[in-house]
């Protein structure tokens, strides 16, 4: 009989070192050894199952079989060749073929029936094996290495349920590691990864530096579950407002759309549903204290706030801030040409056109910025569409729109 006291203190030990349940810890241990045992003592095709009595420490197997009977399984007499499936006749699709009997495996439902008078078809039958403790130095690295595998399955599995519903939130981690342009996170209980294209240009990382990350996705189809992290996202800007803004989290004041160039500036496009609540000022905060926060863990991004309208020409207007358009004149197609006064007109078109291309990114409006003093003159970089960057926008549902070069990453949210 194995020491109760000493199982009893290593799976508490394990359970909380590995944030896993005490059960699942010892259904760990009972996998383990039932492979040693079938190592050990028992056939290639047996199924064995162990139990460990935690209260007392009695250590019981039994070898399992399934009740089948001539319509479940084929039978193959010894001695003959069976032909294998592939030569099934051509042409008859959707054969299934019947599992072989296997006597290690299966019990048929009439010898079932004199063990376990109620036994029915498909029923796992439970025979008691002899006890043993002891096993061989191979046995016992065969229960290692299983017991390793199932741990290391629940903790991915407790990781990952508790990472799922975290998916689109902000977290807060520390710069582990860098390999190959990407950014490894600690996050507790597991690491996540902030890959090269989801950085912000131009900022860089230390290692033991605490930051703030968009969980972007949560892999499941990897070794290791996949936290994808984020800062250049549009949707991180967002979060990290509803984090200081109360209005926004309690949906008084809504997020209708944001354009982003991580690094440089972004646009946030909001309204109220509230009468009497100024949005814009909402997210400015008294004196700027609440835009301030976010654009402090943003670096040197700047971050313009601009009223949503359901007036295409009143929104396409607002979106040019800071600069003041003194007339819209909406055209077909989803496209506007704004009249600025002159000496706006560079602050509306932006260094290297950013601003207007923001403007047309956040509206999903094609752009064309004139001078008011010189409307028939086409100014350089004062055109801009959203067809190359549309990936970046968000709608006015929140919802990111995916580009084709987004698409292949494989890890958008």
């Amino acid at each position: 009989m194995l020491n109760i006291k000493d199982i009893s203190r290593a799976l508490k030990q394990v359970a909380e070192e590995k944030g896993l349940q005490p059960e699942r810890v010892l259904e760990a241990i009972e996998s383990s050894i039932a492979a040693a045992y079938k190592k050990e003592y028992g056939a290639r095709g047996d199924v064995v199952r162990a139990k460990l009595d935690s209260k007392s420490g009695e250590l019981r197997f039994w070898h399992v079989k399934t009740v089948v009977d001539e319509s479940t399984v084929r039978i193959v007499e010894e001695g003959t060749e069976e032909a294998p499936p592939e030569a099934a006749p051509q042409g008859e699709e959707g054969i299934t073929v019947l599992p072989r009997y296997n006597p290690e495996r299966h019990v048929f439902l009439d010898e079932a029936k004199k063990v376990k008078p109620n036994a029915k078809l498909g029923d796992e039958m439970l025979f008691p094996l002899e006890t043993h403790e002891d096993f061989s130095r191979i046995a016992a690295q065969t229960a290692k290495q299983i017991i390793l595998q199932k741990l290391r399955e629940s903790e991915r599995d407790s990781i990952l349920s508790e990472w799922r519903d975290k998916e689109g939130q902000i977290v807060s981690g520390i710069v582990q590691r860098f390999e190959r342009g990407h950014v490894y996170v600690d996050l507790g209980r597991t690491v996540g990864v902030m890959f090269a294209n989801e950085s912000i240009p131009g900022e860089h990382y230390r290692s033991g530096e605490r930051l703030r990350f968009l969980v972007l996705a949560v892999q499941e189809d990897t070794r290791l579950p996949g936290i994808v992290l984020s800062r250049s996202h549009p949707k991180f800007v967002a979060k990290l407002f509803e984090l200081e803004v109360p209005e926004l989290a309690e949906g008084v004041v809504e997020v209708k759309a944001i354009a982003r160039e991580a690094g440089n500036r972004t646009k946030v496009a909001v309204a109220s549903k509230a009468e009497g609540v100024d949005p814009v000022g909402a997210l400015v905060g008294q004196r700027g204290t609440r835009v301030m926060a976010v654009t402090n863990e943003l670096g040197p991004e700047k971050v313009d706030i601009i009223e949503w309208s359901e007036d295409s020409g009143t929104f396409v207007g607002n979106a040019l801030s800071p600069a003041k358009a003194e007339k819209v004149e909406v055209l077909p197609r989803r496209e506007a040409r704004v009249y600025v006064p002159e000496d706006q007109l560079s602050l509306a078109i932006g260094k290297g056109g950013q601003n207007v291309r923001l403007a047309a990114k956040l509206t999903g409006w094609k752009l064309d910025v004139r001078s008011q003093t010189r409307p028939e003159e086409s100014q350089e970089g004062g055109v801009a569409g959203v067809v190359e960057t549309e990936s970046e926008n968000t709608n006015e549902h929140g919802d990111e729109s995916k580009s084709k070069s987004e698409s292949e990453k494989g890890h958008l949210s």
